[in-house]
């Protein structure tokens, strides 16, 4: 990595941290130049606008997430391992953060709502992914005989998404894991409630 890449790097991962935080509109140029010790000239050197920077510090921030799915999946094959380490990891992310200010997704989807296209694109872009995973996973699932004929994939993947963020809104809003924890537990229980069950 050349010079010129090492600092584009970082800052990135010092914005990402601030933008988490504050929000788009929230953090300020001074925000960023305090964190990377920058001048203003020293940041759009590397980016064209505030815009490009959040756009690059949410993609890095979502990369910290994929690491860690990554690592809770990691040789997980049926259907029930692999949908465990999905909600697994937003439980692993209250107990152990990848970064403060809580979930990029949830942050960037309620403030970008109506204010920022590009980063609304970037946040859709990734709650689809999330849901693409749930779904290939479920018909996979029905292919193999693990999960019941005629369940519905989409249904699934809303519920959990839906089920996760909303636990983390509220972890975040009370400063209280138990809100996660009791939504993994129930989609713990969601997840046998369309699982095949085995005869031997």
């Amino acid at each position: 990595m050349s010079k010129g890449q090492h600092t584009r790097q970082a800052i990135i991962e010092q914005a990402a941290q601030i933008f988490n935080v504050r929000g788009y509109s929230g953090a300020s140029i001074e925000d960023l130049l305090r964190a990377t010790n920058l001048t203003k000239g020293g940041i759009y050197n590397h980016f064209e606008s505030k815009e490009s920077l959040a756009l690059a510090a949410y993609d890095y921030a979502v990369s910290l997430y994929d690491a860690r799915f990554r690592g809770l999946i990691a040789g997980k094959r049926n259907t029930r391992d692999r949908l465990q380490a999905f909600i697994e990891l937003f439980r692993s992310v209250v107990d152990n953060p990848v970064m403060e200010g809580g979930c990029p997704l949830l942050n960037t989807a309620v403030e970008a709502d109506d204010t920022n296209p590009a980063l609304r694109a970037r946040a859709q872009h990734t709650c689809n992914a999330w849901q693409q995973f749930i779904v290939r996973t479920i018909t996979r699932g029905m292919e193999l005989g693990d999960v019941r004929p005629r369940t519905d994939a989409e249904a699934v993947a809303s519920v959990m998404i839906a089920s996760v963020e909303g636990a983390m809104m509220l972890t975040r809003l009370f400063t209280d894991n138990s809100h996660m924890y009791r939504a993994t537990e129930h989609l713990s229980v969601y997840i046998e409630s369309f699982l095949q069950e085995k005869t031997i």
